[in-house]
């Protein structure tokens, strides 16, 4: 199997998934996009909260010095750190969704739970960007900047939730096509997925 290969279940798929087909060259980076966005959006987060905090510690600690910014800016990245995770998550499906229950019920018991996860994603996720979407608006209006700089726009870091509800919103979107063709294949689903993928 190469880089190029695509299916339209995710890693750690189970035996019996269906055989893998070759991608355009056109579509491999936009393969990679898909597969790798939220770690890379998290990545830069962390990284960046780190580093701040680590500086500033040693800056506090040894030269009595600290930035006005360095308390503001790492609460701020969390947002894009914490809704990316979820997403992560989404995309995984590793997140709370009481497995237990389900795996006890009948096989279209099971998949009409897929189905009302991904209705309900889609209706709480289609809340939480009309709201934020506001925020977001209200911050850029009022020109508000990040407590300590003099031109670090909030709405920069606001954005991440409507922008991370519309790529769970797209993630549940996929489950549910992967779990339509399991159950047209009457294959199983995965409701032990890994968090280590």
């Amino acid at each position: 199997m190469t880089a190029h290969d695509f299916s339209d279940t995710p890693q750690g798929a189970p035996a019996g998934a269906p055989p893998h087909r070759r991608l355009p060259a056109w579509l491999v980076p936009l393969k990679w996009v898909d597969d790798h966005l939220e770690k890379v959006i998290i990545l830069i987060a962390y990284s960046g909260m780190a580093g701040v905090i680590f500086v500033e510690v040693i800056r506090r600690f040894f030269f009595n010095l600290q930035a006005p910014w360095s308390t503001s800016i790492p609460v701020l990245l969390f947002l894009w750190l914490t809704w990316f995770g979820a997403s992560l998550n989404v995309k995984q499906r590793t997140h709370l969704s009481l497995n237990e229950i389900r795996m006890r019920l009948p096989y279209i018991g099971q998949f009409l739970c897929q189905i009302l996860d991904a209705v309900l994603w889609i209706a709480f996720g289609a809340l939480v960007i009309n709201f934020t979407i506001d925020q977001v608006q209200l911050a850029h209006m009022n020109f508000a900047i990040v407590p300590g700089t003099n031109n670090v726009m909030q709405w920069w870091f606001y954005l991440a939730t409507p922008l991370a509800w519309v790529l769970i919103i797209i993630r549940v979107l996929q489950n549910l096509f992967v779990d339509v063709c399991r159950f047209r294949r009457r294959d199983p689903f995965n409701l032990q997925p890994s968090i280590m993928d």
